[in-house]
């Protein structure tokens, strides 16, 4: 996490702005205190993939049309 003063920012915004949007993290300082932090926003959707992606490799796929072995109770009455 990289750390950036308060007039730095003001006078670099679009800067600052382009390293956010690249992933990086800042502490906002202010008289040499930090007063905020500038992190990413989280991406919803890249993250949502990954997971599926993750959990698509772990899936197992059978036959879902045919009949059971088991009878069910409702088939029972």
């Amino acid at each position: 996490m990289g750390t950036i003063a308060v007039s730095e920012l003001r006078a670099n915004l679009k800067k600052v702005m382009r390293r956010v949007e690249r992933g990086e993290s800042l502490e906002i300082t202010s008289m040499g205190k930090v007063v905020a932090l500038l992190v990413p926003t989280e991406n919803k959707q890249k993250k949502a993939r990954e997971k599926l992606n993750e959990i698509a490799g772990k899936a197992v796929l059978h036959d879902v049309l045919s009949p059971l072995d088991v009878p069910w109770e409702a088939e029972k009455q």
